[in-house]
């Protein structure tokens, strides 16, 4: 896809976005439009699959579905389903609900029973699960969207037609990701636009490339990735991306972030029957018991509740530490969790806020633990603050791994003051993110920038990770000579001395004074 082409997509999408903008906020705005996004792309989808099917026939999948065939039909239905995972009639389609707008009709009614049969085709199928409740967040009937029936009528029949006007570029298999690379820039978008709440969802790519380059390293090729707090799946499709992964896994805890996820992996090109996106509370309710991954990735909320129950002392994930994670403070409870569905050969990595390194109590037992008695932690990445949105706080990356080459040092890397500011976000920048990924692999160690740290001098800072102990980033000011600067001061006073006598010769003249 040309940089030009998708620049254009772009700017329709936020188009479209706009039209909505006024009636509701980012982050409501944004459900809609994505959620429509995908009805377009399902309905065009299957008209392409059931015409290339039907190519052989002679016939068009319109033409089928309204003759008497029931044979053909029924064999139709069954391929759709089988290799889409979804079945929707020609009546249902983006293109009819088009139609109709053409027509002056209302089409409330017609859109809602067509998103609902979308997600009916494939009740007690395989498929069930990955698009069962896809579209519960759009509500046709909102205030939001209007005062009255017409008004709403009017700005959802808008919106569809803008996107009707929008080339995806299905047609063309090789450009699969045309959609949803715009979907994941809408995202970002709106993620910019709605604040705090956008940690919920999203991680900033430039994050995501770091882990997931990562958690490849010395990899031909990934079998599973799991991320406990997927969002809307950003950060696992990069990582599957990058590791050519068989299947992705992952749970989420909001149910509208979980329905972007498995929306987002479908625009991808990811087939329903590759992914297993599941709706949950990652700590309170695991969905995947004992179940290992080569790839464990995360971008988990910053010191979050958790209920740290009694109960967790006998939970297999968390017991061998000894304690549990502080109720105000999840975050080790998040990294003890990643650890436990880490296989033996893989890597995790994860985003975590400064204080894991450094805090005591209950999280500097279970720290000592993961490196006293384990040895996992690899290495640790400081980042630059205010390249998340909706916090400003700094962050870092942990890396892991349960049998490590490198077992008798931590790698402590500083790129804390490596990047781009643009408006009032922080950017990191190709170079930024490709230091990273080199100092890493390579374990180098540089001025100022990185570190192999001993476990004995860790174990000398009574296991205290916090990168400044590691990673000395103080700069020496040059000497000052005092007698230049006293010679220098001479010279500017005699130079002022000369001024006033210039102006008192000025002042006089002009009879200012006498």
């Amino acid at each position: 896809m040309s940089e030009e082409l998708q620049q254009k997509l772009r700017s329709q999408l936020w188009t479209v976005a706009n039209t909505l903008r006024g009636n509701m906020s980012a982050s409501d705005f944004m459900y809609f439009t994505l959620g429509f996004i995908f009805y377009k792309y399902l309905s065009e989808k299957i008209e392409l699959y059931a015409n290339e099917e039907l190519k052989e026939d002679g016939l068009t999948f319109p033409e089928v579905w309204s003759g008497k065939d029931e044979e053909l039909k029924g064999d139709l239905k069954e391929a759709c389903i089988q290799d889409l995972g979804y079945f929707v009639e020609p009546e249902y389609l983006y293109s009819t609900i088009i139609s109709m707008i053409d027509r002056k009709e209302n089409i409330l009614p017609s859109l809602e029973r067509s998103l609902k049969k979308i997600e009916d085709s494939t009740i007690g199928q395989e498929s069930e699960d990955d698009f069962g409740g896809l579209f519960s967040d759009i509500d046709l009937a909102s205030p939001k969207l209007g005062r009255t029936a017409d008004d709403k009528n009017k700005l959802i029949s808008d919106v569809l037609v803008a996107l009707n006007g929008i080339d995806f570029g299905l047609k063309e298999a090789q450009e699969i990701d045309i959609l949803g690379d715009a979907y994941e820039y809408m995202i970002g978008q709106f993620a910019a636009g709605a604040g705090k709440k956008a940690g919920e969802f999203y991680t900033p790519q430039e994050v995501s490339q770091i882990l997931a380059e990562i958690v490849i390293t010395d990899k031909q090729r990934l079998k599973t990735v799991y991320d406990p707090t997927c969002g809307s799946g950003s950060l696992l499709l990069r990582t599957a991306r990058s590791g050519h992964a068989d299947a992705i896994f992952g749970q989420e805890k909001n149910p509208t972030t979980f329905n972007l996820c498995r929306m987002n992996m479908l625009l991808h090109g990811i087939k329903y029957n590759d992914f297993d996106i599941r709706n949950g509370d990652t700590l309170e309710a695991d969905e995947f018991g004992d179940r290992q991954f080569d790839a464990v990735i995360a971008n988990p909320p910053f010191s979050a509740d958790w209920s740290a129950a009694d109960k967790f002392n006998n939970d297999d994930r968390f017991n061998k530490a000894g304690v549990l994670a502080p109720k105000s403070k999840a975050d080790y409870a998040f990294i003890l969790h990643m650890i436990y569905h880490l296989n033996d050969g893989g890597t995790m990595a994860c985003v975590a806020p400064h204080g894991v390194l450094f805090r005591g109590a209950a999280e500097g037992k279970i720290r000592r633990f993961l490196i006293e008695k384990k040895n996992y932690i690899d290495a640790i990445i400081g980042l630059p603050a205010n390249i998340f949105y909706g916090t400003s706080i700094p962050t870092c990356i942990l890396v892991m791994k349960k049998c490590r080459k490198q077992d008798d040092n931590i790698l402590f890397i500083d790129a804390s003051r490596e990047f781009e500011k643009v408006k009032t976000q922080n950017k990191l920048r190709p170079e930024h993110i490709q230091k990273i990924i080199d100092t890493y692999r390579n374990r180098s160690e540089i001025d100022k920038y990185s570190h192999c740290a001993t476990l004995q001098e860790i174990a000398e800072n009574d296991y205290n990770l916090n990168i400044p102990r590691y990673v000395d980033t103080f700069e020496e000011e040059e000497p000052i000579d005092i007698k230049a600067v006293m010679a220098e001061i001479k010279e500017l006073e005699a130079k002022r001395a000369d001024l006033d006598k210039q102006i008192e010769v000025y002042l006089k003249e002009l009879g200012i004074v006498e």
